[in-house]
């Protein structure tokens, strides 16, 4: 079986990604390893957040000892995704996470409230035809080494130079509403309604969600690559 260990410690993120891999995996987050560095996210596209993400915890596992997790082929993998409205020539992209602490100067996250204030804010005056928006997912998923013979408790024995790493993409067409919608999801769910659906993500339910969504249609193809890794 893979162990699949997912750059993140949103709880919301780790559940979605479980149950649209299903149980061929072994799935475990950055709650099980509260000592794991956090990147930085400071690139200018999801690809390069996604990828220094997942690299940084690849080259943590391979140096720090881990009993127990290197027996069995070990994937890291991260993800970068947010919303890209057409009105904002793609805003909020790769801040959307922080979108309405850009105001502010304040490092970190923003709440989902500010964010999706902010978003409704600016859209206004955008007629209800010209709300197109899109969510975008890439993910990274960096394959770590083996540990080396005879040093079992050793750890994964990964050089930097030895770490690959290939990427997935997945988008979900949609709109943005003129208020938020439902109490389902996360982040901006509640105000955007996928490509032929009245309801938004935060209204429909989480297995109709899990279809449909950018970052669904990017872990389908990551799926399918790790399926068919020996």
């Amino acid at each position: 079986m893979v162990t699949l260990v997912i750059a993140t410690r949103n709880a919301h993120k780790v559940g979605e990604i479980r149950a649209i891999l299903g149980d061929r995996f072994r799935v475990l987050s950055l709650e099980d390893f509260p000592g794991a560095p956090e990147a930085v996210e400071d690139a200018a596209t999801f690809a390069g957040n996604a990828t220094k993400k997942s690299v940084a915890l690849a080259e943590w596992l391979s140096r720090e000892p881990h009993p127990g997790l290197c027996d069995s082929p070990i994937r890291v993998m991260a993800d970068d995704s947010g919303l890209e409205v057409d009105a904002l020539n793609g805003a909020p992209g790769v801040h959307s996470a922080r979108f309405a602490a850009l105001d502010t100067g304040r490092p970190g996250n923003s709440s989902t409230a500010d964010n999706n204030a902010k978003l409704l804010r600016l859209m206004a005056d955008v007629p209800p035809e010209k709300r197109s928006a899109r969510f975008r997912c890439v993910l990274a998923l960096t394959h770590v080494p083996g540990p080396e013979p005879g040093n079992p408790s050793d750890g994964c024995q990964g050089q930097e130079s030895q770490l690959r790493t290939e990427l997935f993409e997945g988008t979900c067409e949609g709109r943005i509403g003129l208020a938020p919608s439902g109490q389902g999801g996360f982040g901006y769910d509640s105000l955007f309604a996928p490509a032929g659906s009245d309801r938004t993500f935060g209204e429909l339910d989480h297995t109709v969600k899990n279809r449909l969504s950018h970052r669904a249609r990017a872990l389908e193809l990551l799926r399918s690559r790790l399926i068919g890794v020996d």
